[in-house]
This record gives C-alpha cells, sequence and structure tokens, in this order.
C-alpha cells in the first residue's frame, strides 16, 4: 500500500471513530509502528488529525464538536490518571456520590472500585460498566436512563427526572471546556441539562478537568467556575492559569503526574 493509500485510510478511520490508536492502525495496514506514527506526523502538520499520546483525533473546532469515548479516552491518559487517583481521595466509604459521563469519571470509576459501602448514581454507561465488572458486593450502583450521546451518556428528561429527587454527598463533574468567561461548558445542550441536575443534587460539588481543557469552551455553561467546592486538575496547567483558578474556585487540587 502506497503512502498515499494508508494516510487515507487513516483519515477515514479517523473520520469514522473519532480517534484511532498507533497499535491499531500497525494491525490495519500491516506496517511497522514507525511507519504509522510518521504517516500521523505527516497529518498532523497539514492539520488534517490531532496527534495525542498512543494515536491521533479528529480536530474539534466548533463548539458543538463531541467527540465519542473512543476518542476522548486516547487524549491526555497520563494526566487523567493522576486526577482520578487524587479525586479519589476526596471520597468516603459510606458515602453516596454521582459520577457524570466523560474519560476522567471513568478513570475515576476505576480508582472508586476499592472503596468499600459506597452508593455511585451515574449517567455514564462505561462508568456504570466498571462497577458491574469489578466492583465489590457492597456498593451500589445506579445508572439512570436517557438518550445516548457519541461520549456514551445518558441524557435528556427521563436522566434529569432521575436525578432531580436526589441528594449526593458528592458529584464529580467530567467537563468538555473551561472557561474564565464561560465557565464549565458542555457540546451537547441535553448533557447540560443533565449536568445542571448533578449541581443540583450534589452537596459538594468537585469537578474534574485535566489542563488541556482550560480555555476550550463549548456551546452550552451548565456551571460558573465559582460554583466548584474543588477542581482536581493536573499540573500541567501554567503557573498564571492556576493563579486565575484558585480566584475563582472554592479549593484547587492539583494532580502530579509523576504520582507525588
Amino acid at each position: 500500500m502506497l503512502a498515499q493509500q494508508r494516510r487515507a485510510r487513516i483519515v477515514e478511520l479517523i473520520q469514522r471513530n473519532g480517534a484511532v490508536k498507533v497499535v491499531d492502525l500497525v494491525a490495519e495496514l500491516d506496517v511497522s509502528d514507525m511507519t504509522v506514527r510518521r504517516d500521523l506526523d505527516y497529518l498532523a502538520r497539514d492539520g488534517v488529525v490531532t496527534k495525542v499520546h498512543g494515536g491521533a483525533t479528529s480536530p474539534g473546532l466548533s463548539s458543538t464538536d463531541e467527540p465519542g469515548f473512543d476518542a476522548k479516552s486516547v487524549r491526555q491518559p497520563t494526566e487523567k490518571g493522576a486526577i482520578a487517583r487524587a479525586a479519589a481521595a476526596l471520597v468516603q466509604p459510606g458515602q453516596a456520590i454521582g459520577l457524570s459521563a466523560g474519560t476522567t469519571t471513568w478513570a475515576l470509576a476505576q480508582e472508586l472500585r476499592a472503596i468499600s459501602r459506597i452508593t455511585v448514581v451515574t449517567n455514564s454507561i462505561r462508568v456504570a460498566e466498571v462497577f458491574y465488572d469489578g466492583g465489590s458486593r457492597d456498593q451500589t450502583v445506579v445508572l439512570t436512563g436517557g438518550i445516548r450521546t457519541p461520549s456514551d451518556a445518558l441524557v435528556g428528561p427521563v436522566t434529569v427526572t432521575s436525578l432531580t429527587a436526589l441528594n449526593l454527598d458528592a458529584v464529580f463533574l467530567g467537563v468538555h471546556g473551561m472557561d474564565l468567561n464561560r465557565g464549565f461548558t458542555t457540546p451537547n445542550l441535553m448533557e447540560a441539562e443533565t449536568n445542571r441536575a448533578f449541581v443540583h443534587a450534589a452537596r459538594e460539588l468537585i469537578v474534574v478537568a485535566d489542563h488541556a481543557k482550560w480555555g476550550v469552551v463549548g456551546i452550552s455553561t451548565f456551571a460558573e467556575l465559582s460554583q466548584a467546592d474543588v477542581l482536581v486538575t493536573d499540573d500541567g496547567m501554567t503557573e498564571a492559569d492556576l493563579t486565575t483558578l484558585r480566584d475563582h474556585v472554592r479549593s484547587l487540587v492539583v494532580a502530579s503526574q509523576d504520582g507525588a
């Protein structure tokens, strides 16, 4: 297969799935890891794809761009793992917590499997699967109904109704973007309504967002920065941006990517 044909196939796969992994492309194209990485470098220089750790994604430019779960899962995996570990330290046995949809909350769910007697309310199919597959028997998992989004979130009136009557000790929200003026945002209007319901149900609102979310704005704001009781992010943020966040959220936790 010629280089031009390989690259066209890579673009086709990204357009179909939202993202590709290097290991999958090696198998798909029957070429070396180095060849795949050179092709991705070429396509990234032309702005056709965005390179991420272990693969590439489709470049998202609009406020309504909503990558699928697999596309988001290859973005900042180290940072999300660090954030998940730091956020899990905020959960106590016996608490009732909410977990919104997203790849950061999915990483957090894996950490929470070790905490006993928690009740988890989530609108994420992927998050629920983590507990169903590996959680302990003394954990209770409640999966809301709703309309499925490209990122495997359940949203809409059914979801909002499910959350309205709940009172949760803490809610952990993943976000599409966070901005000084626009607050926490999502590219999906129905997901914004669902996230507002989570915010309303929370005694303590904890937002989990890696540094790449800063400055990204989705079409709908569901909470202001000041509404976050805690923001857990990673040390990829600049000191200036961390200072800005400290001025606008009640508490800031900065997770170290080296595990410290």
